[in-house]
């Protein structure tokens, strides 16, 4: 099977299975949407002997407001405290008695929990799972002693600056907005949250449409199915559908809210994050931007790298990212040096994309690109978790489901002029910057 499967626009009957690839080793991608609009998918990857299974949600930061932000992130850890059939204890006893793993993440467009096991204990993954995300008591108490453990989790991270000035920066790109905002929430919101506002979360936003069962290794796509279906029982049912597609019309700004942002701590280095507004997922230059992006500040070959670390050797770490979320995006450029050196830093990284802006890419650098970006995208697929989380992205994110094969000739089709056309735009908008170190507000003019 060739080209990518559109997930949004060609809807399968409830209960059709639809094959949506197969490799040259017999791997299989397949997807059904059971009745009530829950969705499954698979991928068969012969010769291991392990499986991934994720349950995904697609309600994250971004569905919040300030009264309730860093809910569905309190939510997440609540699930794990005890469901009707189960305790906290009974949970973790039953996943390390088969050696496997099973946690979960919270992102700002959407919530997965996961579980690494034998393929031999599939079964159990998909009981455990099931149970949290159908059946969490989240009782006042659970509520109370996980609330000190999320706000540990706000002080570790705001004692932690690389990762401090990441959210910084969403607030300072994004200002008062749920994309502005932590995952985490606030210490003020998270103090607030009551058990009402977080079951009442529970029950309204984790509805069968809204959620993607994915399993990754050694399974088989029509035991997946039997296994869910038996877990989720009489909610299988009605004609409900999957829920739309984020697409992202609450939210497509067209400049930073703010010029720079500060926190001040006497620490040793200054972190810093100069940025601009990216591309939505959406995009079809996503291709092109990515190629600049590794080019720009990837790798050890790139440009940024190459000129502050290598050449001067002003900083330790230095590099570029680009997120995409529904309707807009962001590119960054991080870096963390000494206070001394901060203006000779942020000097250099402007004056290189600025360079990159008005000339684009050597031949040379896109090729690089290209070959770093393809053999970095085949790599980071060669484990069940990566693979499984590529499917519950595929579903919920971007509503088509994209074989390998295709984005690498996607990558591979790339030329230096489209690179140069999404330099020009990328690279010339405003940017904003994030400060963490031992700076005043009266100092970030200067910078």
């Amino acid at each position: 099977m060739t080209g990518s499967a559109d997930l949004a626009s060609v809807p399968a009957p409830a209960g059709v299975t639809r094959v949506l690839d197969v490799d040259e080793v017999g791997g299989r991608v397949e997807r059904t949407v059971l009745p009530g609009g829950l969705r499954v998918l698979t991928e068969t990857m012969p010769g291991v002997h392990s499986a991934t299974l994720g349950i995904w949600v697609g309600v994250g930061s971004r569905d919040e407001d300030d009264r309730v932000a860093g809910s569905s992130h309190f939510l997440e850890h609540l699930l794990f405290k005890g469901t009707r059939s189960r305790s906290a204890l009974e949970i973790a006893t039953a996943m390390d008695a088969v050696g496997g793993e099973m946690n979960a993440f919270t992102a700002k467009e959407h919530t997965c929990y996961y579980a690494n096991v034998l393929s031999s204990d599939l079964p159990l993954a998909v009981t455990l799972l099931g149970d949290l995300v159908t059946e969490a008591l989240n009782t006042a108490e659970d509520l109370e002693s996980e609330r000190t453990v999320v706000l540990e989790e706000i002080a570790m991270r705001d004692d932690e600056p690389s990762d401090l000035v990441h959210d910084l920066f969403s607030e300072t790109l994004f200002g008062d907005s749920a994309l502005g905002r932590s995952v985490l929430g606030t210490v003020d919101s998270i103090e607030g949250l009551t058990r009402d506002d977080v079951d009442g979360w529970y029950r309204s936003r984790y509805t069968l449409p809204s959620m993607v069962v994915t399993a990754s290794g050694r399974v088989d796509h029509q035991q997946v199915l039997d296994l869910v279906t038996a877990v989720f029982g009489d909610r299988l049912s009605g004609a409900a559908t999957p829920a739309p597609l984020r697409r992202g019309s609450d939210l497509a700004p067209s400049r930073p809210a703010r010029p720079a942002g500060l926190v001040s701590r006497r620490t040793e280095q200054t972190h810093l994050l100069l940025g601009s507004l990216g591309l939505s997922r959406f995009d079809e230059r996503r291709y092109a931007a990515a190629v600049l992006e590794t080019a720009v500040g990837g790798g050890m070959s790139s440009r940024l790298f190459q000129e502050i670390r290598e050449k001067r050797g002003l900083v330790y770490s230095v590099g570029s990212a680009l997120t995409s979320y529904a309707g807009t995006g962001t590119f960054s450029v991080y870096a963390g040096c000494a206070k001394k050196r901060v203006p000779e830093v942020l000097r250099l990284v402007r004056e290189e994309l600025s360079r990159v802006a008005a000339e684009g890419l050597t031949p040379g650098e896109v090729a690089r690109g290209r070959g770093q970006l393809r053999g970095g995208t085949v790599l980071a697929l060669e484990d069940t978790g990566s693979r499984m989380s590529r499917l519950g992205k595929s579903e919920l994110s971007h509503g088509e489901y994209v074989p390998v094969r295709e984005v690498l000739d996607r990558i591979a089709a790339v030329d230096e002029d489209q690179v140069r056309a999404v330099a020009a735009d990328l690279l010339g908008r405003h940017t904003c910057l994030a400060v963490v170190g031992p700076y005043r507000e009266s100092d970030l003019d200067r910078l």
